[in-house]
């Protein structure tokens, strides 16, 4: 796919991880469309420095887990556009909460925007990727190897991985589905810098990555290959392969 020209939805794509992956497209010619649920001053902003770079873009604020509200999004795509060339599902919730403190909301949040909300968009993204298209979706290392006090993030995150596997199927050959698994790019609020070297030393790269090498992951995907579907991308560091705390 050469992405000049190309109309591209990015959820969550005001901030963080989504706002890399944007820029990094506008920068090779893609019409950016970026969706956002709460962050309308980064969404202004993302917008601006999208359209700095030459790019044509536009925010559209959408609660992603209301299917409703997403189907109106694509219908809108589907009468100014009538197409969509790649979808970047980006957008996440990401809470810890210790499992003593777990709530059925808890849950229902985590699914319902990481994992109903990637369906939806790529049910009806589908749709409207007649001649082809691509599908990548942000899912994590911890989908596959869980950590404490995260449980319904983590199980999000390996839903996003059976999702991918099985769009790839269902959508094959003339849709690409792909996932980035993302390890250590960008530090939640309020990690502690020893925490930060810490997790670094227990990395074989023995360091952290960046929302950048995400970007550039999701560019590769889009752009140098036309021959990847159901495969799951880490961009961890070698956090995936390494052994245990404790171990040898």
């Amino acid at each position: 796919m050469i992405l000049q020209d190309r109309l591209v939805l990015v959820t969550g794509g005001a901030k963080r991880i989504g706002q890399a992956i944007a820029l990094t497209l506008a920068r090779r010619g893609a019409r950016l469309l970026i969706t956002y649920r709460r962050s309308a001053v980064e969404a202004r902003q993302t917008i601006q420095r999208l359209e700095r770079l030459g790019g044509r873009a536009e925010a559209v604020r959408v609660e992603l887990s209301e299917a409703a509200q997403v189907r109106r999004l694509f219908e809108a795509l589907r009468r100014r556009y009538g197409r969509l060339d790649a979808l970047i599902n980006c957008a996440a919730t990401f809470e810890r909460v210790p499992f003593a403190r777990l709530t059925e909301a808890h849950w229902d949040r985590a699914l319902d925007v990481n994992l109903k909300g990637a369906f939806l968009c790529s049910l009806y993204a589908s749709r409207l990727m007649r001649r082809g298209g691509k599908i990548v979706n942000l899912a994590d290392w911890a989908g596959v190897r869980p950590y404490r006090h995260y449980l319904p993030y983590c199980v999000s995150k390996a839903g996003v991985i059976g999702l991918t596997k099985a769009l790839a199927l269902e959508l094959a050959p003339a849709i690409q589905v792909v996932a980035v698994a993302p390890g250590p790019v960008l530090p939640p609020p309020g990690l502690s810098a020893s925490a930060r070297a810490r997790i670094a030393r227990r990395l074989p790269l023995r360091r952290w990555g960046s929302p950048q090498d995400v970007a550039n992951t999701v560019r590769f995907l889009l752009e140098d290959t036309d021959f990847m579907t159901g495969s799951v991308v880490y961009v961890d560091g070698g956090q995936l392969i390494a052994p245990p705390v404790g171990g040898p």
